[in-house]
């Protein structure tokens, strides 16, 4: 039996689940709601405030979705309640973060070329259900990406990271707040 798919799920005061046809699951929550469609063979059911998910057989198909449909209502119920957030620090000389309205403008240090101008900036918009704050008065530049939905989170963070990834030699770019780059020793003298 899977660690993770037989442990119960807790539901919140404040916190409603509904559980239609085709496993289709909506959780609602003080901070939004969030629904999702499961395997069909997944057995979800809701006993008081208990949410418990069970598979029919114990063939490799549904072992392997037994725990991740359980995760992914957990992360639901969590997101609904307080929320998942990711933290990304702009490490650089000259790297700088501002938000206008519910865009976010990067400078990363490109000199690209889109559509024949010039641009020095990436502008990345908040997605539906993300906000994208930026602290740009401390240093490291801070940008915290905010929502209910962790996958829209990671995501959107991902996006941001890919923009300018963090280099070994200097540790310049964008990283996570968590993230460790492992340094590089530069060239030798003679």
């Amino acid at each position: 039996m899977s660690r993770i798919g037989r442990m119960p799920i807790e539901v919140p005061a404040g916190v409603t689940v509904t559980i239609a046809e085709d496993n289709v699951v909506t959780v609602k929550g003080p901070l939004g709601t969030l629904t999702e469609k499961f395997n069909s063979r997944m057995m979800i059911k809701l006993e008081g405030n208990v949410l418990t998910v069970t598979r029919p057989t114990d063939e490799k198909e549904d072992r392997s979705v037994h725990g991740l449909s359980r995760a992914l209502l957990n992360n639901m119920v969590v997101g609904v309640t307080k929320g998942f957030s990711k933290t990304l620090e702009i490490i650089g000389v000259g790297y700088k973060a501002a938000k206008v309205g519910k865009t976010v403008e990067l400078y990363l240090g490109h000199s690209l070329k889109a559509n024949g101008k010039p641009q020095d900036k990436f502008c990345i918009t908040e997605p539906e259900g993300i906000t994208l704050e930026v602290a740009d008065k401390v240093v490291p530049i801070t940008i915290t990406v905010k929502g209910i939905d962790k996958q829209a989170v990671g995501q959107t963070a991902a996006v941001i990271r890919s923009k300018r990834p963090p280099e070994p030699y200097h540790g310049k770019g964008v990283k996570y707040a968590d993230e460790r780059v492992r340094r590089k020793a530069g060239k030798t003298g003679k």
